[in-house]
């Protein structure tokens, strides 16, 4: 008996732009991914770093941070919607009308029941490809803050934080963020 196989169709960001539902998409090397609205603890976490990075930001004039739902082209295939993003002063210009074009300085992910393998693994890979300088993945469960910075083409980790711990960005220098007061 012979196999079929199925080619799955690849996706481009036109595709990604024609959806026509209210439901929240990523797309991530061709493929269409649903991402479904966060929890109300993930909204939380995310609400008390969006305010401490804000005041930190403009208070220090750095440049401008956003928040999901906001998409982010890094090419015709890969169009990401990260929790939080950071873009520096001297790169405000990829601040497009419709989207963000190009790479964050600073992007933050809070993960999901269903987001681990996406944020950790997919996303990871996609972000140090794409030159993402530093990436922040938030655990609400475990409590913890790993934060790695771009060597490369890889991402190496810088540290991983707990809640007792005073996380330091490696980029956003004098950025300190008491974890107690996120978790």
């Amino acid at each position: 008996m012979a196999t079929i196989a199925v080619e799955k169709k690849k996706y481009t960001y036109e595709d990604y732009v024609k959806v026509s539902d209210d439901k929240r998409y990523e797309l991530i090397n061709g493929e269409l991914i649903l991402t479904p609205s966060p929890v109300p603890k993930h909204q939380r976490v995310s609400r008390k770093i969006e305010f401490i990075l804000e005041k930190f930001v403009s208070g220090n004039n750095l440049g401008e941070v956003l928040y999901a739902p906001c998409d982010v082209y890094l090419d015709n295939e890969n169009v990401v919607q990260p929790d939080i993003l950071f873009i520096s002063k001297d790169r405000l210009d990829i601040i497009g009308e419709k989207n963000i074009q190009g790479a964050p300085n600073l992007v933050i992910e809070i993960i999901s029941e269903n987001s681990v393998y996406r944020d950790m693994v997919q996303k990871k890979r996609l972000y140090a490809r794409f030159g993402v300088k530093e990436y922040w993945i938030v655990i609400p469960e475990e409590k913890e803050v790993e934060v790695y910075i771009l060597k490369g083409d890889a991402y190496q980790l810088y540290k991983t934080y707990s809640q007792v711990d005073i996380l330091e960005s490696a980029s956003l220098k004098g950025l300190k963020i008491g974890l107690k007061e996120i978790f």
